[in-house]
């Protein structure tokens, strides 16, 4: 076996034994989801969000539509929206960028808004105020059916995962998340990525 075939077959091994073992971890940062009547409010009647980049979640992407999210102490500009439309408006933000808002945001799951702040969103042409749904988003696993089950997790159960980065630590109270609708990913927002030394492909490993 020459040496070029070797270096292919221990990195094919070497990518088996990470899928087996490991699930890679994506950065989530800033971001709005909008209904139909914030989209309509901030880009006018009958507007749709253009698609840029699909995001690794099937059916989910990043927008061409920027906006600006203001708090009672300050603002962030250049915000981006991720589709496709949802049925309540949501913003997510980490806990750095609720310092410089002036916002009290809770750590929630995605979708648990009620009792959360408001905020208000800008576009280049109009402004909204929501009356609520400005949230930290709980660190989580996405995971397929199959992969909750060769990794012995749940829907809902929250775990340990050790994360292998340049400063490698173990994340407490992660959700999984299960639905033969995702991939296999865990995500966190940009304060725990920096934490961990993140870079694109950092590792986790649940530990249960």
């Amino acid at each position: 076996m020459d040496n070029l075939l070797l270096e292919e077959l221990i990195d094919e091994v070497i990518k088996r034994v990470r899928k087996e073992a490991f699930i890679e971890v994506e950065a989530s940062g800033r971001h709005v989801h909008v209904n139909k009547e914030t989209l309509e409010a901030l880009f006018g009647e009958g507007y749709n969000l253009t698609k840029t980049k699909d995001l690794s979640q099937p059916g989910q992407f990043a927008c061409k539509e920027r906006v600006t999210i203001v708090g009672p102490k300050g603002s962030i500009s250049n915000v981006v929206i991720l589709g496709p439309e949802r049925k309540h408006t949501q913003v997510e933000i980490s806990q750095t960028d609720a310092l410089i808002l002036g916002i009290k945001a809770p750590v929630r799951e995605s979708g648990n808004i009620e009792e959360t702040p408001p905020i208000i969103i800008i576009s280049e042409n109009s402004a909204v105020k929501i009356k609520q749904g400005v949230i930290v988003a709980k660190r989580h696993v996405h995971i397929t059916p199959e992969d909750a089950e060769k990794f012995g997790v749940r829907d809902k159960e929250k775990v340990k995962v050790q994360i292998f980065g340049d400063r490698p630590l173990i994340f407490d109270d992660v959700v999984i998340r299960v639905s033969p609708n995702f991939q296999t990913y865990m995500h966190i927002d940009y304060d725990e990525a920096n934490a961990c030394g993140f870079s694109k492909g950092t590792l986790g490993k649940i530990i249960k």
